[in-house]
């Protein structure tokens, strides 16, 4: 399936990727024990107020974690910002080990197939949303009246336990990346004309009920946007909040050429530390 390309002239490469989540948190010694404990973590590096957490200690960090005193977790209907932020494990055995490790515990996670994916659904302490996923082979997945066929549908957490339930789990995998970046919006237009016309994400799925889908190279998604929490305001400087997401691109060149087009479309940029902001502020760091 042809992603539909954005129409004016900038467009991501093919090879773009996702770096690092940039987290507010309330308590850093808790939510480090989470990622920690639950995730499978393990901490880069640390401060008083800062830590930074990746999939092993050689890796590249996967989330930065910022403590602000007072911070209030994520309520009910959300805020507009972060819905989740999404860990690629390499295969669908990474995925009942991890499913196994939860059930360990005694947490039972949010669980979906999205026909492309089989996913996990956890919170943070303070509300933050976290997806854990495998993807299925490309040739298994499929088109439906002109775009990539994704769904939410039932996935047997049960027999995913079953199956990794066969030995200890060891942390998180080496090869584990950041899949995607899933964002609660104020209206998709808007978005699309941000992250589809200006910045140059394809569009790969378009008619989901209340979202849209963007990617580089033809992955099935790099980022999601949605109206589920239109309603509520943006993420403030005293909640629980993403304070930045990192698209890497090939080179300094591809990331000025994003720049540029964003600062033309209007968008707030700061040249300096290659910062962009979404039309309801969610920060977007562009690097090489």
């Amino acid at each position: 399936m042809p992603p539909i390309p954005p129409s004016g002239p900038q467009r991501l490469p093919p090879t773009t990727q996702l770096g690092a989540v940039h987290l507010q948190v309330s308590e850093l010694t808790r939510s480090m024990e989470y990622y920690r404990r639950v995730l499978g973590l393990v901490p880069l590096r640390s401060s008083e107020k800062e830590a930074s957490l990746g999939a092993h200690a050689e890796d590249p960090p996967l989330v930065h974690l910022t403590m602000r005193a007072g911070t209030r977790p994520i309520p009910p209907r959300g805020r507009l910002g972060l819905f989740h932020f999404a860990l690629l494990v390499p295969g669908r055995k990474a995925l009942t080990e991890f499913a196994a490790h939860l059930a360990a515990l005694g947490i039972r996670p949010g669980a979906s197939d999205h026909r492309v994916s089989e996913a996990l659904y956890l919170s943070d302490p303070d509300g933050l949303g976290i997806e854990v996923y495998a993807d299925r082979p490309r040739d298994q997945w499929r088109e439906a009246r002109g775009e990539l066929a994704m769904s939410t549908d039932p996935l047997d957490l049960a027999g995913l336990i079953r199956e990794g339930s066969t030995g200890p789990w060891s942390g998180m995998p080496r090869g584990t990346v950041m899949g995607h970046i899933h964002l609660h919006v104020g209206d998709l237009r808007r978005a699309s004309e941000f992250y589809h016309e200006t910045l140059g994400f394809d569009k790969t799925v378009w008619s989901y009920p209340g979202a849209l889908f963007l990617s580089a190279g033809g992955y099935h998604h790099h980022l999601g946007v949605n109206t589920w929490a239109a309603s509520a305001p943006p993420a403030g400087e005293g909640d629980a909040r993403l304070l930045s997401w990192e698209l890497v691109l090939p080179s300094a060149e591809d990331a000025e050429r994003a720049l540029d087009s964003l600062d033309q479309g209007g968008a707030e940029v700061d040249r300096e530390s290659g910062l962009a902001r979404d039309p309801w502020g969610t920060p977007l760091r562009l690097r090489s």
